[in-house]
């Protein structure tokens, strides 16, 4: 049986063993329900690769790039950012109960022989294209790799199969190439255009650091994970509200756009320092940016049952709950998770279309004629990151 045809197999076989009861109120099914809803709507019979947007848009931009050029050629797959979204993914769901030898034979014979079509050797160090080998060259993202980065690490927490620690190793050596000492140090963006220092390339890196010496007990990687904490700190943290701006230009320039998974991978990155370190003032940085992060990115409306979590991109609140996840395994505050079990309930009943895929718009007043797969794998990580907490 060739890979295409196992992978086609095991992924009829998730569809067919899932319940697919659309008024299921559990996290864990509606996970599920909705990574097979994915493979379903986004994926192809040639290949393990799945399509931008459902349904496909031969003339979809992808202005995420900032790569004008690139974004204008009409591309038949997704790029690597939404791809890896899968991977994200299904990473939550294996750390469900019993969940794991149903999605880790798709990890492996599916996302990952996908992930290797985005994978780059031609140029130094290797690295993850933003597209496919078989299309021109294309640029290379530091924080695509990042998170990248990070799932492979998580791969090997839960497993310890070796095979995904090589993998973040080599990735990691591929971040590292992105540092200089320019700003007095820092992690670009894009590999071609060194213009920026961001914080969803210096933030997530940090979280992948710290992530790799849990794996590797080797405190180089603590000292790199503190250190990139402490840099994105000095040279991005807005000191009125304790959040983040987007980046820092060469010349000192700072973009104060704010997103909800820059500030998000820095709580994930507090948090991860106090439950290593002991040392309180990442406790209470951590607290202090969780608070910051509720009162900017939720509607703070006394009418309302809940705090309704702003439009944004979706898979950047996905992000920012697994900061606050992070917090609360350390506090056991559940204020904040309440808060998004709450908006992930609303999404299930309200945000969700005839073929049970997620709009994008939280106040219900914009339908889009096509879905964005990162914004489907958002909403799976959420589910079954809550879900794996009892929601």
């Amino acid at each position: 049986m060739n890979t295409k045809s196992l992978s086609l197999l095991l992924v009829t076989i998730v569809l067919c063993n899932l319940n697919f009861a659309q008024e299921k109120k559990n996290f864990d099914d509606r996970a599920k329900n909705t990574m097979a809803t994915i493979y379903a709507k986004y994926g192809n019979d040639k290949n393990n690769l799945l399509v931008e947007k459902y349904p496909f848009d031969d003339k979809f931009k992808a202005d995420y790039l900032h790569n004008s050029a690139q974004a204008e050629q009409p591309k038949k797959y997704a790029y690597l950012w939404p791809y890896s979204g899968s991977l994200s993914a299904i990473n939550a769901l294996m750390e469900l109960p019993k969940q794991k030898q149903i999605y880790q034979p798709i990890v492996d014979n599916t996302v990952i022989i996908g992930l290797r079509e985005y994978r780059d050797d031609k140029r130094s160090p290797v690295g993850y294209a933003s597209y496919i080998n078989d299309a021109p060259m294309s640029d290379r993202f530091y924080d695509d790799n990042v998170w990248l980065g990070i799932d492979f690490t998580d791969l090997y927490l839960q497993t310890k199969n070796p095979k995904y620690l090589k993998d973040a190793l080599e990735i990691w050596t591929f971040v590292k190439s992105g540092e200089d000492e320019k700003l007095g140090g820092g992690i670009y963006w894009c590999e071609q255009k060194k213009e920026s220092k961001n914080t969803c390339s210096n933030a997530p890196a940090a979280v992948f650091a710290l992530k790799l010496y849990q794996a590797t007990k080797d405190k180089y990687y603590l000292d790199e994970g503190q250190r990139l904490y402490e840099w994105t700190k000095n040279h991005l943290e807005d000191p009125t509200d304790k959040l983040y701006w987007d980046n820092i230009k060469l010349n000192g320039d700072i973009d104060k756009a704010k997103y909800s998974y820059n500030s998000g991978q820095m709580l994930q990155a507090a948090a991860m320092l106090y439950k290593i370190t002991k040392q309180k003032k990442y406790l209470t940085e951590a607290q202090h940016l969780a608070q910051s992060c509720l009162k900017y990115f939720f509607h703070q409306d006394a009418t309302k049952e809940f705090p309704l979590l702003k439009n944004s991109n979706l898979w950047f609140h996905a992000v920012m709950l697994r900061g606050y996840i992070s917090l609360f395994e350390i506090d056991g505050n559940k204020h904040y998770l309440d808060a998004y079990a709450k908006n992930l309930d609303y999404a299930w009943d309200k945000m969700r279309d005839e073929n049970g895929l997620f709009e994008e718009d939280w106040t219900l007043k914009k339908k889009q004629s096509s879905k964005w797969l990162l914004d489907q794998c958002a909403f799976v990580e959420m589910y079954a990151r809550l879900a794996k907490l009892g929601y």
